[in-house]
């Protein structure tokens, strides 16, 4: 009984963690959607990255533990960080900028309904 309990908690612990991870997001893309780029890695020359926002390094971090909880649980991976890792990077020049890409994020968010 004592793993059951122990499984218990940690996903407990992931629930409580994905929230806080869902509100990091989407506090970086409310940021992001009002002019400040860097979320989305869009630019890889040398000032952009030494100024990459500190917010970046906790949603990754936090990501990353939810997915190591996640696999201690047999639990696919946690599919929104999976999304927000795949839009990081350089894009081509075509691509729209992170402005509007944290905005069309949000967009999807609240249609979702997981906006808050």
């Amino acid at each position: 009984m004592a793993k059951a309990d122990r499984l218990a908690r940690l996903d407990e612990q992931r629930v409580a963690l994905e929230a806080d991870y869902h509100a990091l997001l989407v506090a970086a893309l409310r940021r992001t959607a009002g002019g400040k780029w860097g979320l989305f890695g869009h630019h890889q020359d040398r000032w952009s990255l030494a100024n990459v926002p500190p917010i970046v390094a906790e949603i990754e971090e936090a990501g990353e533990e939810i997915d190591r909880m996640r696999e201690q649980l047999s639990i696919e991976p946690f599919k929104l960080h999976q999304e927000f890792l795949a839009s990081r990077g350089p894009v081509n020049a075509h691509a729209v900028g992170e402005p509007k890409q944290a905005q069309a994020w949000l967009d999807r968010l609240e249609a979702a309904g997981s906006l808050e």
